[in-house]
């Protein structure tokens, strides 16, 4: 009974908000807590799983105000803070809007109420970091890799025309790049417009240096300079063996380390940490071609797939039965 009351009084926590003029009261009463605004969607699924995220943020932030604002039933707001995707997060201090996370992306949400709850109030408008440390900062995402592409949304699942398009001109020529969702920041959205002097996304970078928006690529593309400005990507195989033999001991898995995403992960993991051993592991999730080409590669057709010095042991029945001979020790040492 307990338990079912404490989660009653967290979704309680999480209010509906339904008109402008609900909202602007809200603003005004709740000025001095920091209020956490979902913009969300009946139709969308992920705004359905955002949703369950707050009653959970709300239980253990119980100082923080929560609001759920369908985004299209209140236009007039909407529109004023520009929210033309769902979901989209505002974060608001003293009646005014101090940040901003567009997308169901759940470990950003929890960490940015982490950071505003535990921050106490300042005034709207001052970074919480130095202009310095935000040039700094950008400076290395735009060297995080020899082509970094920002742009809204991932490569995966763009969020924006001009992004897909984008995304599309640089895999037809095979370009090896890496991106930044700049839904996943505010600071770096609003930060590199001014940093790069280019107002617009997405926006390409080769070796630190900006080459431009999707027009000159479109032009770079049609006079055929852009294959000579920009890295190719290796040729899979290649790629295969580069990534296999990336540490002594590799795990191809469903998540990563802090948080597999399958049952057979979970337990391959459990495996490899009761043995002390040194090891990395690769989210298949995240990269399609790979998950289907180590298929391939290693005549092996399902993940977990546990490697060792580039050569593949196998998944988790192999790894449990050589657990369970006492040889699984001595082949991650690379002794076998």
């Amino acid at each position: 009974m307990a338990a079912g009351a404490a989660e009653a009084a967290a979704a309680a926590a999480v209010v509906e908000v339904g008109s402008a003029g609900q909202f602007e009261e809200l603003l005004r009463l709740k000025a001095k807590s920091l209020l956490v605004v979902h913009f969300w969607a009946p139709w969308a699924p992920q705004c359905a799983q955002m949703n369950d995220v707050m009653v959970e943020l709300a239980k253990e932030h119980p100082q923080v105000f929560f609001v759920k604002l369908e985004a299209e039933a209140v236009p007039e707001v909407s529109e004023k803070y520009e929210i033309s995707s769902v979901p989209t997060f505002l974060f608001f201090k003293n009646s005014q809007k101090i940040d901003r996370l567009d997308g169901a992306h759940a470990p950003e949400l929890t960490k940015k109420v982490q950071r505003h709850a535990s921050s106490g109030s300042f005034a709207p408008g001052v970074n919480e970091h130095p202009k310095e440390d935000l040039n700094l900062r950008l400076k290395k995402l735009i060297n995080a890799a020899p082509c970094m592409l920002f742009m809204k949304g991932t490569p995966q699942e763009p969020r924006c025309g001009f992004s897909k398009q984008m995304v599309e001109i640089l895999n037809k020529h095979n370009i090896q790049f890496s991106s930044f969702d700049i839904f996943s920041d505010e600071e770096v959205r609003q930060g590199l417009k001014t940093y790069s002097n280019w107002p617009t996304y997405p926006q390409l970078y080769v070796s630190g240096d900006l080459i431009g928006g999707l027009d000159i690529i479109k032009e770079l593309e049609a006079s055929e300079e852009l294959d000579k400005i920009c890295p190719k990507a290796p040729k899979l195989e290649e790629r295969l063996k580069v990534l296999t033999n990336k540490a002594s001991v590799m795990l191809f898995m469903k998540g990563n380390k802090q948080e597999a995403k399958c049952g057979f992960s979970k337990q391959i993991l459990e495996i490899l940490n009761s043995t002390d051993v040194e090891y990395e592991t690769f989210d298949i999730l995240e990269d399609e071609e790979v998950r289907q080409g180590l298929k391939a590669y290693s005549n092996w057709p399902t993940y977990p797939q546990l490697y060792v010095k580039g050569e593949l042991v196998g998944g988790l029945d192999i790894v449990k039965e050589l657990k369970e001979n006492g040889e699984l020790l001595p082949i991650l040492r690379g002794e076998n």
